[in-house]
């Protein structure tokens, strides 16, 4: 019988704890559901494939693949073969000069932003920038400004403000935001950045798949950006990210960045994944999944301007409904829950105080049916509350 010691917590952390517990913004880990899924990142139903997991599988019994780790950092021993073939499909289907592969997306951006602004360079980002991109400029030894969400006056003013000759400024943005589901205007801002020799960096985390190969690409942007982030946990439906960019970013990253190089590279089986996952988003005939998520997508706003339903204006996966207060949110989640439709609630500090919402992911694999049913239900709650 194992007898278990507890050890004392420090009081200052049990404070803390039972102030998230009674502001109602305690969190916890709950296993996935087998609701109606109107929560998770997986907009094209990837991440659920027999055809992909099947492909991957005979992929690397094909080429004699049957290891299971990587062994050791990609600076070290774990640099395989698949890594240059993957990153060199990457920068073809981005169109960029290249493609350096981390193992998530937080990495990418704990690396990126902790090692390219440099001691008296200006990082100017969107007040909504994703935590990751917050906690890798908080390791940069840069000055780092916010300005307003989505507004490129703030933007060019802070900029006129702190135009010096000797200081690289760098500018960052989201191509969707991930907890509002909105979008910049990018060609707008790459014209101020070019305007001010800024460097305009851009997370594609949320559009990349739901918008074939992101939004940049399809504004034709690419080569005014200075870098992307893309992720393959959302729409591409496994797991790691990738920077893009130029062949001397990929070299000063394999350089300095440290969430690269002390670290374990992903395993074989990750990296065929993400291929496989590619060949399926680009041989799809006519993107099937894709052309099912713009029809949900459409009759989703279709639904809420019928109902009057207070969202945030969204042409994305991602569309946010403000209910203010933690409690308030938390329940009408709950509600929609015993209904059999997973809703999750976004609660503060995530958000701001007193913007809290719930958060509906779309996806290829909901129906029209599933869609107006839920935005009923919600129309209900929302009244009751």
């Amino acid at each position: 019988m194992s007898i278990f010691v507890v050890m004392n917590f420090p009081k200052k952390l049990e404070n803390k704890l039972k102030e998230r517990n009674e502001n109602n913004s305690l969190r916890s880990l709950k296993t996935s559901s087998k609701l109606v899924d109107f929560s998770s990142n997986d907009y094209l139903g990837f991440a659920k494939s027999n055809a992909i997991f099947d492909n991957t599988h005979q992929f690397l019994v094909n080429k004699g693949m049957k290891q299971n780790g990587a062994t050791g950092s990609r600076l070290l021993s774990g640099n395989h073969l698949l890594y240059s073939q993957v990153e060199s499909f990457l920068s073809e289907f981005h169109q960029s000069e290249s493609a350096t592969i981390f193992n998530s997306g937080y990495d990418a951006n704990i690396g990126l932003f902790s090692c390219i602004p440099q001691r008296g360079d200006i990082i100017l980002y969107d007040e909504f920038i994703h935590a990751s991109i917050r906690d890798g400029i908080q390791l940069s030894n840069a000055k780092s400004f916010k300005f307003k969400h989505n507004d490129l006056f703030h933007l060019e003013e802070i900029i006129q403000r702190s135009k010096n000759i000797n200081v690289s400024i760098y500018v960052i943005t989201e191509s969707v935001f991930s907890m509002d589901g909105d979008t910049p205007d990018l060609t707008l801002i790459s014209e101020i950045c070019k305007k001010y020799n800024a460097f305009l960096i851009v997370d594609e985390a949320h559009a990349v798949g739901v918008f074939k190969e992101g939004l940049v690409q399809k504004l034709n942007l690419q080569n005014a950006v200075f870098a992307r982030i893309i992720t393959f946990g959302k729409a591409l439906g496994c797991h790691g990210a990738a920077i893009l960019g130029s062949t001397t970013l990929q070299t000063y990253l394999v350089n300095f960045a440290r969430s690269f190089i002390y670290t374990t590279g992903l395993p074989h089986h990750s990296l065929a994944t993400v291929q496989m996952a590619y060949n399926e988003l680009r041989e799809s005939s006519d993107l099937n999944q894709i052309a099912k998520l713009t029809d949900n997508i459409y009759h989703f706003r279709k639904e809420i301007k019928k109902l009057d339903l207070d969202f945030i204006s969204s042409y994305s996966a991602i569309h946010c409904c403000v209910i203010s207060g933690n409690k308030n949110v938390k329940l009408i989640s709950e509600k929609l829950h015993q209904k059999g439709f997973e809703v999750k609630a976004i609660l503060s500090p995530t958000v701001p105080e007193n913007k809290e919402r719930l958060r509906f992911c779309l996806h290829s694999y909901n129906s029209s049916k599933q869609i107006s049913e839920v935005l009923h239900l919600l129309s209900i709650f929302v009244k009751q509350s």
